[in-house]
Parts: C-alpha cells; structure tokens; sequence
C-alpha cells in the first residue's frame, strides 16, 4: 500500500469524525493547546525510571517537567503517591494488581454483570496474574453488602476492585471499607472513565471515601492524551512495589510526550473542569431521560438515568447492540455495543450484547448542551425506532454536526 494510500485514508478518517456525533463513552479530544505539546521532540526519546534518576541521558529538561507534573496532581488530589508513566488504564491495573498480590491469590471484582472492565477479569490482568477472581453479589442495581461482608469475610480477598466501565452511578466505598478492614483487604478503584468527574468534584472521590488506590484512565471524561495514572495514600514500601511493577515490569518507555499534555490538560481542568462536568452530567441525564421518554429501555431511571457520562440503554428486543450501533453508525453517530450491568450471567452474549452505552463527554467539549442532547435522543430515535433511513437521516446529522466545531472548557 503506497504512502499515499495512507494519508488519504487518514484524511478521510480526520474529515469523517469530524462531521460525526461521537458518543464513544471512553473517548474524548485534547485541546489543540495541549495538542500542541504533545507533538514535541518528546515522542522521539526514552526515559527509563525516575526523574533525575534515569538510565539514559539527554533528560535535564524533561525530568524538570515529569517532576512538576506529578506535583500537580499529587497536591490536587492530595495524595501522597502518583505514578503517570502507564501508558494505559489497563497497564496501570496491571502494574497495582501484581504488586497486591501472587498468582493463586483472590479478589472480588464487579464482573461483566457490574459494569466490570475486562482488565479486572480472567481475560484480562487479573486472569494473566493467575488470580482468583470472584465477584459482588447485587441487590436492586447496588452492591449488595450484606452478601458482600460475608463473600469478604469467607475468602479473605488480597484486594477488592471497584469503579468500572459502564458505572452510572456512586458505589458503596465507606462501606465497604468497614467491611474491609476486618481482613486487612485493599480497595482499589478503576476510575478509568469517572477520573475527569472525581477531578473536577463532581463525583465521589474514592479515596476520601476508603480506597487505597485509584487507577484511571487520561483520556476520557479526562480529556488529556491517551494514556494511564496510578494515584493513592500508601506506605513508602507499597509505593516502591508499584514503581517496579510500572518500570521494569509492565513497560519500558512512558511515551513522554504525554506529560507536558498531561500537566496543561489539569491546568485547563482546574480553571474549567467544573462547569465541564457539570454539563457533562446534566447532558447525561437529559439524554436519558429524553431516550426514556421516546420508548427506550434506559437503565437507572429510579434515579435520574445517570450521575456520570454515561448512559446505558437495553437494546436486545431492538435487535440486540452491535446491530443498533451499526445502524447508527451509518447516521454518523458513533456509539458502542456493550454488555449491561445487572443482567444475568447466563444471558450473556459477548458477541451480541444486549446493551449500547452511550457517553457525551467529547460532544459536550463541543459545546452542546440539554438542547442539542435533545435533539441527538430524537435521530436515534427517528433511525431506530421509526426505522427511517440512516443514510437521509446523515445529512442531518451533517447540517446538525457543523454548528458545534470548536472546543469549549479549554485554553
């Protein structure tokens, strides 16, 4: 394929999203100011180990900007420990799960039926750590904790994990921590996709709340480069453990040019993160409430459809996920096929779900707000639904799509 094949692919790629509704629960877009630095020198260079305390040479400067950078964010999320260097959400519970604990050890996690990330379960780190993994029981869409402190007290998990990928709602971190702390257990809570609202203050921060670590994602509700972030308040030996479980052990090179990106990304958060997320939620919810009022199958109505990103909609009497996102996906409104929370296990199909998640963090960076979600619920509906065209209703879309062009909540 020749070089030119390439760059007109990715053009079409670039021009393409540009004129969809992006509604990829686990994306998001950098400000063209931190994009900016992100393109630097910095994505040529190695930098194994610690600020000022690397195995190559040539990083006078860059361990300067790696040392400020971990201090703004230790001093925002007051902790005591942060390690950026993960170049993913996954590696980071990678890096936090081999250094809690030994193949043949247990966990509990929320599995797939709780919204779990596969990197909790057998098929991912946990199953590649040859863990034993058990799982929550649940009770009306909740962690049942009564079922819970006796699962915890029987097998005396290593450590617990919480948080998730389709998460809608708050967890029961205090809890959970009481019941914890009769068998020494960590609770480690994957805020992949919730990190930009724990940030901002718009969300339980887990760490006030018990947990020992948090592991997230940089690239979702947080709109920073694509990467990964453990942070805690843990003893010098634990911090130790992880930084050599991060380097050497789940990778070489951090991707430095990440880290300047990283630091401006919390800078334009700090300034603006708030009124960000805040409409991040209000657009969440309007979505599902809105979804809910034409006919669909939205989950968490009891309480107000959503308290994060996310929303998430049964779809199996629809034709099942992967069918009403490939619709949609004609329409040029990209959305996922996923597995819901709270259904049972032996109804699962993975490879036809019966759920999509839904998530308007990077449409609300554009700049839409209650109305536009409105409008959004309504060319789902119309392609769904109504069965109308999904090739008439994209041009729509298109018409709808070229208002909203530049980035709000940002430098």
């Amino acid at each position: 394929m020749s070089a030119k094949k390439i760059l007109s692919l990715l053009e079409k790629h670039q021009d393409w999203r540009k004129n969809c509704l992006n509604l990829i629960a686990s994306e998001n877009v950098m400000s063209p100011f931190c994009e900016k630095v992100y393109n630097s020198d910095l994505m040529h260079r190695y930098a194994e180990g610690l600020p000022f305390k690397r195995y190559y040479q040539g990083l006078k400067y860059f361990d300067e900007i790696e040392d400020l950078t971990n201090q703004e964010f230790r001093k925002h999320f007051k902790v005591n420990f942060v390690d950026l260097r993960p170049i993913s959400g996954t590696l980071s519970n990678l890096a936090v799960f081999s250094a809690l604990a030994e193949k043949g050890d247990k966990i509990l996690t929320l599995g797939i039926q709780g919204g779990s990330h596969v990197s909790n379960e057998e098929p991912g780190a946990a199953g590649i750590l040859g863990l034993k993994v058990f799982h929550f029981d649940f009770k009306n869409f909740s962690i049942d904790l009564e079922k819970t402190e006796k699962k915890i007290l029987k097998i005396k998990p290593k450590f617990i994990v919480l948080g998730g990928s389709v998460i809608l709602f708050p967890q029961p971190v205090r809890e959970l921590k009481k019941i914890c702390e009769k068998t020494g257990t960590k609770i480690i809570y994957d805020a992949a996709h919730v990190f930009g609202l724990i940030c901002a203050g718009l969300f339980q921060n887990p760490l006030k709340e018990g947990a020992d670590i948090i592991t997230a994602s940089t690239h979702k509700t947080f709109p920073g480069p694509q990467g990964g972030i453990i942070l805690g308040n843990i003893d010098e030996n634990l911090q130790k453990k992880i930084r050599k479980k991060v380097f050497p052990g789940v990778l070489s090179n951090h991707h430095l040019h990440r880290i300047p990106a990283l630091y401006l990304t919390l800078m334009e958060m700090k300034k603006f993160g708030r009124k960000y997320m805040s409409q991040t939620v209000k657009n969440a919810q309007t979505l599902g409430k809105e979804l809910y009022n034409f006919g669909f199958d939205v989950l968490g109505k009891q309480k107000g459809f959503s308290q994060t990103h996310q929303t998430a909609v049964d779809v199996k009497e629809l034709g099942n996920g992967d069918i009403v996102a490939e619709t949609l996906e004609k329409a040029n409104i990209i959305l996922n096929k996923n597995i819901l929370p709270f259904f049972p296990l032996n109804k699962i199909d993975v490879k036809h779900p019966n759920g999509i998640r839904i998530g308007v963090q990077e449409m609300t960076r554009f700049g839409m707000k209650e109305k536009e979600m409105k409008q959004i619920a309504k060319f789902i509906k119309t392609v769904i639904l109504d069965k109308k065209s999904p090739e008439k209703i994209k041009k729509e879309v298109l018409k709808f799509r070229k208002k909203f062009s530049k980035l709000k909540y940002c430098f």
